[in-house]
């Protein structure tokens, strides 16, 4: 492709709301234009790109034996309340009326649609084991999209659902799924980790990983220990049993509970600062509206509560902070809140169930509590592993220490279970003539969500970036100095010719700009492989480089095919 006439609009510098680096480095090089915020255009390079990260999608995925299929992404409302899912979704879900006021969703997901597809089709345990995948765009309405294609309201996304007779047949589906992910994702030169996860809004009955491309960027915090043997992200992991010291408290002989005047200690870090003790002898009430109730969570001074956790221990639909009245109604002051005297259930994590006598906030402005003790001066509902974990944790398979690193979630994998099946009838006749339902599982991959990932792996403010081989958009990119040279203008159109006939993907850059006007739009663009014809032409010599190990020499023309030969055969 001649780059004199081709839409690859770079930018010297990238527009001001521009965080991530992946944001501005697909701006700059002429990849993506936003046309509103979380919705962008795919220009030619980036469509390109996009186009060979769903070449790989599809042929690992027809690999695994999946079947390829196509569905609308305008879904009918009621679907989504048999599943149970149209109010527990939330406003991600983007929601519309047709003409006759019947309601709809533009997806942002499929589990509905394709058991629906299946319900109505497939009746007999012969036809299954059966897996269907599509590559679609999908919608959500994100509160905050940000960080260009890593948080958008609409993007590309594979999604594939498996349909077994029994769990036995969804286990092998799903790790037969779990390893075509490890192949696209290696052959799309991400450096990622595979990590135990929650199930979230998709919901299921067995197990779950996510796929993490490790970057600084990422929302996700990935927990793992040293050796590699234990992997979760943050809202999954759980702490190794530590050794606790017998300090010989009996709760039966603790001193009376006493008022402590603590004026403006609203934070655990002011409270610490003004007693002169450790956050972990002290206890935070967290309040909380769980579908609409109002409860209280107790966690050491040191932890964080773990929302996902306490969903699930409480088998909740809804979780969020209490707003000031609402813990207000509930008996709590906010910055000096505790359990004594709270009129609401109260949740304790299993940090602050153990022997103890603790300090916590006395529901009165500027005052907390010491010498509390569970049991004896409140009372907990309900007791549980509700916090994240930390690095002053072990890990639970080792008992070694933990590392944490940040990722961007770029593919899941669910076991389903009959979720879905039993709510919407997708059933089967078995060998006996019994109706069963389908035992499904669910796997999705960010598809444009990898063009940012790559692009923070390999990508810096100074240079650019540098593409796998598989994904680049070209696998060469071919650049004349000067249209004003004879000998380099019929070297470079020579080299053109001879390449577009092997079947390499070549970009020329045959305008009529500056040496460094080139160099600089190259670095941005990434292609992996430069061929630069300049004064040496005339000897037939041309510049060869290669972006990825930062080598580059002076070779002719037959070596230069030969050693793009070998880059990509490799």
């Amino acid at each position: 492709m001649r780059q004199d006439k081709l839409l690859i609009p770079t930018l010297r510098e990238a527009p001001a709301d521009a965080e991530a680096l992946s944001h501005k480095l697909l701006l700059r090089g002429g990849y993506i234009r936003q046309l509103a915020a979380g919705v962008y255009t795919y220009l030619p390079l980036g469509w390109r790109v996009l186009k060979k990260v769903s070449e790989i999608v599809r042929e690992e995925m027809d690999r695994a034996g999946a079947q390829e299929l196509l569905m609308p992404a305008m879904q009918p409302a009621e679907l989504w309340r048999e599943s149970g899912r149209y109010d527990v979704y939330g406003p991600e879900l983007i929601r519309l009326k047709d003409r006759h006021d019947r309601e709809f969703a533009l997806g942002p997901t499929h589990e509905e649609v394709i058991t629906t597809v299946v319900r109505n089709d497939v009746y007999s345990y012969r036809k299954l084991p059966m897996t269907l995948y599509q590559i679609q765009t999908k919608y959500r309405d994100e509160r905050r999209p940000r960080f260009g294609l890593l948080r958008g309201r609409e993007f590309m996304m594979k999604d594939a659902y498996s349909f077994d007779t029994d769990w036995e047949g969804l286990d092998k589906n799903y790790w037969n799924m779990y390893h075509a992910y490890e192949r696209i994702f290696t052959r799309c030169g991400l450096n990622f980790r595979a990590v135990e996860a929650d199930a979230g809004s998709i919901g299921g009955e067995g197990g779950t990983h996510e796929f993490m491309a490790l970057a600084e960027i990422g929302e996700d915090t990935i927990v793992s220990s040293v050796n590699g043997d234990y992997a979760a992200n943050l809202e999954k992991a759980v702490a190794g049993p530590r050794v606790r010291k017998d300090t010989g408290f009996d709760p039966g002989t603790a001193p009376a509970v006493e008022e402590l005047h603590t004026p403006g200690a609203s934070t655990i870090q002011q409270l610490t600062d003004s007693l002169g003790i450790q956050a972990d002898q002290l206890v935070k009430t967290m309040l909380y509206v769980v579908d609409g109730k109002t409860i209280a969570v107790l966690v050491r001074g040191d932890h964080e509560v773990n929302e996902v956790k306490l969903k699930n221990l409480l088998g909740a639909e809804n979780v969020r902070l209490a707003e000031y009245a609402e813990a207000a109604a509930a008996g709590a002051v906010t910055g000096f809140a505790g359990p004594v005297g709270l009129n609401i259930p109260i949740i304790v994590d299993e940090d602050v169930a153990v022997p103890a006598a603790w300090i916590v906030g006395a529901n009165k402005a500027d005052y907390h509590l010491k010498n509390v003790v569970l049991g004896r001066d409140f009372s907990a509902e309900r007791t549980g592993d509700v916090r994240n974990v930390t690095e002053d944790d072990v890990c639970p398979v080792t008992g070694g220490p933990l590392q944490f690193h940040r990722g961007i979630e770029v593919g899941h994998v669910f076991k389903l279970g009959t979720k879905y099946s039993e709510k919407l009838g997708a059933k089967f006749l078995d060998p006996s003539g019994k109706e069963q339902p389908m035992i499904m599982g669910c796997y999705g991959i960010g598809v444009s969500r990898i063009l940012s990932a790559v692009t923070e792996q390999r990508g810096d403010e100074a240079g650019g970036m540098v593409w796998p081989a598989e994904i680049t958009p070209y696998q060469v990119h071919l650049i004349l100095i000067s249209v004003k040279d004879t000998a380099q203008v019929e070297l470079a159109e020579a080299i053109y010719t001879r390449l577009q006939e092997a079947g390499v993907e070549v970009l020329f850059d045959d305008r009529d700009e500056r040496a460094g006007v080139k160099f600089k739009d190259a670095d941005l663009i990434g292609v992996p492989l430069r061929v630069t014809v300049g004064k040496q032409a005339g000897e037939g010599l041309v510049e060869f480089k290669n972006r990825s190990t930062g080598e580059n020499g002076v070779l002719n023309v037959d070596q230069v095919a030969e050693e793009i030969a070998k880059f990509y055969t490799k």
